[in-house]
């Protein structure tokens, strides 16, 4: 009976590991609805068509200008300042964490 309980948690548990292990250190426990409404609120992705044109997408990925989870997470803060969003700490962690896993996808 025990062994069967040890396996029931295994099958519970064990197929969110993968996705847990690819994630970066710095964006894990970020919230991602956060992220995702903050995106929305300070209109980001107008700003990125702005400056780049089409559907801003161009903004993402600009030749190996970004290259790891921590440069990302300063380019937000980069926005956040410039901007003047008054965005905090977790808040910018949690919008690199949305464009990780939309756009970068480091692990």
């Amino acid at each position: 009976m025990k062994h069967a309980f040890t396996v029931w948690l295994a099958c519970l548990f064990l197929p969110g590991l993968p996705a847990l292990a690819q994630e970066p250190a710095l964006f894990r426990g970020a919230d991602l609805k956060l992220g995702e409404r903050l995106i929305a609120e300070n209109k980001c992705v107008a700003c990125h068509r702005q400056k780049v044109g089409g559907d801003g997408s161009a903004m993402y990925k600009p030749a190996g200008k970004i290259n790891t989870p921590g440069f990302l997470r300063g380019m937000v803060e980069q926005c956040n300042t410039e901007l003047n969003l008054g965005l905090f700490p977790e808040e910018v962690t949690a919008v690199a964490a949305v464009l990780n896993r939309d756009h970068y996808r480091f692990k």
